[in-house]
C-alpha cells in the first residue's frame, strides 16, 4: 500500500455531495417551517393529519385580542411581527490524515565453538587428535507496521435573514386593506 493511494481514496466528491444535498434539503425544511410560521402569524391554525402532513384552516382564528372586551383583533403579522428566515452561508469541510509506515528489520548471528584434544601413547606409537567443532545460529526478524488515522470534520453557519420584500409587501397590502376595511 502506498501513502499517496490512500490519500487518493478518502472520498472528498462524496462528501462534498453529501454535504451540499444536506444543506439543500435542510434549507428547503427551514424555509417550510418559516412559512407555516408566517401562516401562524397570520392568525390561522395548523390542522395535522394522522401521517403528520399539515395544511392550515381558512378561518383566522389565532389573534390577539386588544382593547375592551376584546373588540379588536389582530394578527401577529398585523401587529408588525414577521417570521424569521434563515440562511446557509459558510460552509466548511476539513479532512485530515495521518499515515505512517515502518519497517524494522534485525538479523543476529551466534557462533558456539568447541574444541578437543585428544593425545596418547601406546608402546612405541603416539598420536594426538584434536577436534573443533562449531555451530551457526543465524535469525532473521522483520517487523511491519502500517497504521492510519484520519477525522474529518464538517461545519456550516446558519444566519438569519430578513423576511422577503415580496411577503413584507404583501403583509403591508393586507394591512392596508384591513385598515380601509375599518374605516368604511
Amino acid at each position: 500500500m502506498s501513502i499517496g493511494q490512500d490519500l487518493l481514496n478518502v472520498p472528498f466528491p462524496e462528501m462534498v455531495k453529501s454535504m451540499g444535498v444536506g444543506i439543500a434539503q435542510a434549507q428547503y425544511e427551514l424555509d417550510l417551517t418559516s412559512m407555516k410560521i408566517a401562516r401562524l402569524m397570520g392568525g390561522y391554525d395548523i390542522e395535522e393529519d394522522e401521517d403528520g402532513n399539515s395544511s392550515f384552516s381558512g378561518e383566522r382564528t389565532n389573534l390577539v385580542k386588544i382593547g375592551p372586551e376584546d373588540v379588536d383583533s389582530y394578527s401577529l403579522l398585523e401587529l408588525g411581527f414577521t417570521p424569521t428566515f434563515y440562511q446557509f452561508v459558510d460552509t466548511l469541510i476539513e479532512v485530515k490524515m495521518s499515515i505512517s509506515m515502518s519497517r524494522e528489520s534485525t538479523r543476529e548471528t551466534k557462533r558456539k565453538s568447541a574444541q578437543a584434544n585428544m593425545s596418547g601413547k601406546l608402546g612405541f606409537f603416539s598420536a594426538k587428535a584434536s577436534v573443533n567443532a562449531s555451530s551457526v545460529s543465524a535469525s532473521f526478524s522483520s517487523k511491519y507496521q502500517y497504521s492510519a488515522e484520519g477525522s474529518s470534520l464538517m461545519r456550516t453557519k446558519l444566519v438569519t435573514v430578513p423576511p422577503p420584500p415580496m411577503l413584507e409587501e404583501r403583509i403591508r397590502q393586507i394591512i392596508d386593506r384591513g385598515a380601509q376595511a375599518e374605516e368604511d
